[in-house]
């Protein structure tokens, strides 16, 4: 591997604090959250009657999506509840996707020295690693999203109607076995939800590494483009999913009564 060229599937710690390792993964997360904090702070600040340009951006998003939960739900009530989640969910991704394209990554570290049967060995530890690139965060988005969708399917319809899409009785043979094709769909969520963005962004990380050290003057902006789209596509996918399963869940099951969720307010 050239020098200067670090790639590391896992994340690697930096730290360790009372015993927990804290990992560059981890590290970039702070960093994440403390820009969305205070880019929350300013804007939240300055809001005046006559807008400006930022606050007429950010009003315009929450107004968009908002109207598209609202849509989808077909109730202002549940948009209202599900929307901050929804919208954290997507803002969340989108800033740690396109924080992880830039340069800082794989270039500053700490140097981590050991000897070797006498030998010095110097390694670039790098500061910071793509949030999404590291399984363990994409697999705990991926558990609060499933632990949401199915709680608002257990709390709207109840234990029994809403675990009866799963074990059905009534429809004979083949409607177990849809019932149970449905219990194994739900599960393989995790698994979808938590790799899909792992993959994306961090096959995309690697080939911008690679190509920004073997072509490192003209290929990597183009690259960098597509990447920056990757990441927004990648957060919307995944918000979005969110919220259709969430559609899905508090629904009847099928061959029951279809009326608004209790507490749904149509329009």
């Amino acid at each position: 591997m050239e020098e200067g060229l670090h790639i590391s599937l896992a994340a690697e710690p930096l730290f360790y604090l009372w015993g927990f390792p804290i990992t560059n993964t981890i590290v970039t997360m702070w960093v994440v959250i403390g820009a969305l904090l205070l880019f929350a702070f300013l804007v939240g600040r300055g809001l005046k009657l006559v807008p400006g340009k930022v606050q007429v951006a950010v009003e315009m998003a929450f107004e968009y999506v908002f109207h598209y939960v609202e849509q989808t739900l077909g109730s202002r009530k549940l948009a209202e509840r599900y929307f901050p989640l929804i919208a954290t969910i997507f803002v969340f991704i989108l800033t740690a996707n396109l924080f992880g394209s830039l340069p800082i990554f794989g270039t500053v570290g700490i140097n981590h020295t050991t000897i070797d049967h006498g030998e010095t060995h110097t390694e670039l530890i790098p500061l910071f690693h793509a949030v999404n690139a590291d399984l363990n965060t994409t697999l705990a988005l991926a558990i609060i999203s499933f632990l949401v969708i199915e709680l608002s399917g257990i709390l709207t319809l109840g234990v029994l109607k809403y675990g009866s899409k799963f074990v059905n009785f009534s429809g004979g043979a083949m409607g177990f076995i849809v019932g149970l094709l449905e219990l194994v769909g739900n599960l393989a969520r995790l698994i979808s939800f938590s790799f899909r963005l792992f993959g994306a962004i961090f096959a995309g990380h690697v080939l911008l590494m690679v190509i920004g050290t073997f072509v490192p003057l003209v290929l990597p902006v183009p690259l960098m483009a597509f990447e920056l789209f990757i990441g927004l596509l990648q957060a919307a996918i995944f918000a979005i999913l969110t919220l259709a399963f969430i559609k899905i869940a508090i629904e009847e099951p099928h061959g029951g009564e279809h009326h608004a969720p209790a507490g749904a307010h149509q329009h």
